[in-house]
C-alpha cells in the first residue's frame, strides 16, 4: 500500500469516526484539561449517559 493510500484512509477513518461521534469523548477529556483545569472529569460512562440524556430530553432538529 503507497503512503498516499494509508493517508486517505486513515483521513476517511477518521472522518467517519467523527460524524459518528466515536471522538467526543477525547475531545472532550482535552477540552476540560485545557480550559478546565480545576473541573473533575465525567467518567466515559457518565459523559455518554448525559451526553444521551441531553439528546432526549432536547431533540433539536433530529428526524426521529
Amino acid at each position: 500500500m503507497t503512503a498516499h493510500v494509508a493517508t486517505t484512509l486513515r483521513g476517511i477513518l477518521w472522518w467517519i469516526r467523527s460524524v459518528m461521534g466515536d471522538l467526543d469523548y477525547a475531545r472532550y477529556v482535552e477540552h476540560t484539561r485545557r480550559n478546565h483545569t480545576d473541573a473533575p472529569l465525567l467518567s466515559e460512562r457518565e459523559f455518554w449517559r448525559r451526553r444521551h440524556a441531553a439528546a432526549d430530553s432536547n431533540p433539536g432538529a433530529r428526524c426521529c
